[in-house]
């Protein structure tokens, strides 16, 4: 088996990752690993932003990912999310996605959010972006 260099692991001119999650609480097997990906790579000094749209956003309603997993017995999501905010992950919201889910901004969004925005800032962060990654 080749040997890997040290350069092919990390691409130094690649630094902005935008994750785009639009799974939820109904496809749990598909909540961990955007979290885990993200405090990954912001561990790598990569400057990394998930924006949730869809139902994804009801992953940052208070309590959704209390008790939530993607696998059985687990690490419990709300974990994950701690863990990518402990690493430097930025937590973004979708506005427009809010209201379908009965979700208040203002109050039934976990402390862990660090933006509420509107689609347009999603192009933007997306346009700024290295890669971008769906989940």
């Amino acid at each position: 088996m080749a040997e890997l260099g040290n350069d092919y692991y990390l691409d130094n001119d690649e630094q902005t990752v935008v994750i785009i999650m639009t799974s939820g609480p109904s496809t749990p097997h598909r909540c961990a690993t955007p979290f885990y990906l993200g405090a990954v790579m912001a561990s790598m000094d990569v400057d990394v932003y998930i924006f949730f749209t869809m139902e994804g956003v009801r992953l940052m309603e208070k309590g959704v990912a209390d008790d939530l997993r993607a696998m059985e017995d687990g690490k419990l999501i709300k974990d994950f999310i701690q863990d990518a905010k402990r690493a430097g992950v930025r937590l973004h919201v979708c506005q427009p996605a809010l209201p379908g889910y009965r979700i208040d901004a203002s109050s039934d969004l976990i402390d862990e959010v660090d933006e509420v925005n509107r689609a347009s800032e999603l192009a933007d962060l997306i346009l700024r972006s290295d890669k971008t990654i769906t989940f």
